[in-house]
């Protein structure tokens, strides 16, 4: 029987490049259709709009993973370039296409491609099929659960999701040898692009990073997933041995391996259901059926989930003006003289605070940084010294951090920012580029990795360079202002200007917007990744 007789059943991947857990692939199989997994490089899908080399590495390399695991039961991924319309125009046409199944993307950012799509298929009669598992819940059933509108606190978003229950179990792998693939005509039309096989950065004209050594080799794919989850959950069950929770977060090495796996969750390699559900059975299985009163145990998880639940009807939610959530601050223009300077040198890792500097040189080499380190040069662009908007950062972040997306990336530098989440983030304190930095890493390791100027400097000396005297930094072979950059600005100076700012637009504003806010002072502490004892690396204006 020819597949244009038998019809065709099309996987569409998008995010949710893996094969575990995926609805969207067993709604693709059950029909008695050939099968063809694909995906789309149409100029934004998986964040490929604005991009860094480390990003659409990471993609590729997952893509690559996929077209691995398919050639082993005998197929391959198909990638595309071109509009996607007219992609399954063409596969309607010449492979009598029956079904278009894909996992949902909930971000509104993806609308227009969705629908475009979706309006197709209905016109042409092929049925498409989209299914709920790049989040735990579906955020359009939260906002239902809470009276049509998106909960404003953290708090309002663990009560509704309590009432819609625990979020679904993995699906099973699926049998291939029960899959029917099929094989694509020759006749490919001059507007549609087919690869040979997964490209390479190259043929992006893109060219890996080379402004320093990289530590840590992000690899994508969901092998290499599958294979770091089991090492994460050692580390888990350690801790949970111990008596406490999120580990990374409860003691942060800078240095050592990361077990992080944001990156592998953003592109869909690892399901976040059995990211948690791995996790809730361990210590299920470890504490005897006694779970925690809260969500602790996969707190980031379930900020991912609201972050994505306040963006989904709220188109502007990545940007400030039009965003009805976010407080309007009247950031530093443009066209003032220092904006594109400070901007430069913060992206550049070049702004004299060597802490802040190592965590944006190490974004540029590895494509990740963590949270903590985040939160400081977050508070550094915007309230804390330079008073940038969070937008500049926003897109800086989503070109370059491997785990950034629209929602969660956006949400992350509002909270930071005060402009969403001010209320209880008392503006009186910011982060101290030094302080913090010293109390992370006492002696200085992460710093002179990154920046590798100040590697002979004393310890304590590390995080204040500009103290130690000329004779002795020329000694180390390091003159500030020469050899390393001068401070963009002074900390004490520019917090305390920026604390008055902040004071001033709260009282002017606050009344009458829908502000999300932390629910109290401990949500604070847990989002901020802040230990109980915070006041050694706090800054204070006085």
């Amino acid at each position: 029987m020819s597949d244009e007789i038998r019809g065709s059943s099309v996987l569409w991947f998008r995010h949710g490049l893996r094969f575990h857990d995926n609805p969207a692939l067993h709604a693709a199989i059950q029909a008695n259709y050939n099968f063809y997994p694909i995906f789309i490089f149409d100029g934004e899908s998986a964040g490929t709009k604005v991009v860094g080399p480390n990003r659409m590495r990471f993609l590729l390399e997952s893509l690559k993973d996929l077209d691995s695991q398919l050639q082993i039961v005998g197929q391959r991924l198909f990638v595309f370039k071109g509009s996607p319309v007219k992609i399954f125009e063409w596969m309607a046409k010449s492979l009598n296409m029956k079904t278009l199944c894909f996992e949902q993307d909930c971000e509104p950012i993806w609308a227009e491609r969705d629908n475009a799509v979706k309006s197709f298929c209905d016109g042409a009669g092929v049925k498409w099929i989209e299914k709920v598992s790049h989040t735990l819940w579906n955020p359009k059933e939260v906002i239902e659960a809470n009276g049509g509108v998106p909960p404003l606190t953290y708090q309002m978003f663990l009560y509704t999701v309590s009432t819609i229950g625990n979020p679904p179990r993995p699906e099973t792998d699926v049998d291939w040898s029960k899959v029917k693939f099929g094989k694509l005509p020759e006749d490919i039309p001059d507007d549609i692009l087919l690869y040979p096989g997964v490209p390479t950065l190259e043929d992006f004209n893109m060219r890996a990073y080379e402004g320093g050594e990289r530590m840590v080799r992000w690899v994508g794919g969901e092998t290499t997933a599958i294979a770091n989850l089991r090492s994460r959950i050692l580390v888990e069950e350690e801790a949970f041995r111990c008596g406490f929770y999120l580990p990374n977060q409860a003691n942060p090495d800078l240095v050592a391996p990361p077990t992080s796996q944001s990156a592998a969750l953003r592109f869909g390699c690892l399901s976040v259901r059995r990211f948690y559900w791995t996790l809730h059975d361990l210590f299920n299985e470890i504490h005897m059926g006694k779970l925690p009163s809260n969500q602790n145990i996969t707190g980031q998880l379930i900020w991912r989930e609201y972050f994505y639940t306040m963006s989904v009807d709220n188109a502007h939610y990545g940007e400030m003006a039009r965003n009805p959530i976010c407080l309007d601050i009247p950031w530093m223009p443009a066209s003032n003289a220092n904006h594109s300077h400070f901007l430069l040198r913060w992206k550049q890792g070049m702004t004299g605070y060597p802490f802040i500097d190592a965590a944006m040189r190490q974004l540029l080499q590895e494509g990740w940084i963590h949270h903590v380190a985040r939160n400081a040069v977050a508070s550094f662009l915007t309230r804390g010294d330079l008073w940038l908007s969070w937008e500049e950062g926003l897109r800086h972040f989503l070109e370059h951090l491997l785990d950034a997306d629209w929602s969660v990336c956006a949400g992350n530098w509002m909270w930071v920012s005060s402009s969403a989440f001010e209320q209880l983030l008392d503006c009186s304190h910011c982060v101290c580029p030094v302080n913090y930095g010293r109390r992370l890493d006492p002696w200085g390791v992460y710093v002179k990795r990154y920046v590798p100027e100040l590697s002979q400097f004393p310890v304590q000396f590390i995080y204040e360079p500009w103290k130690l005297p000329l004779e002795e930094q020329e000694k180390y072979n390091c003159v500030i202002g020469r050899d390393y950059p001068e401070r963009i600005v002074e900390h004490k100076v520019a917090s305390q200007i920026n604390r008055k700012k902040m004071e001033q637009i709260r009282d002017s504003l606050m009344n009458g917007v829908p502000h999300c806010c932390p629910s109290n002072t401990e949500e604070v502490r847990q989002f901020m990744w802040l230990p109980d004892n915070c006041s050694d690396h706090v800054c204070v204006p006085t």
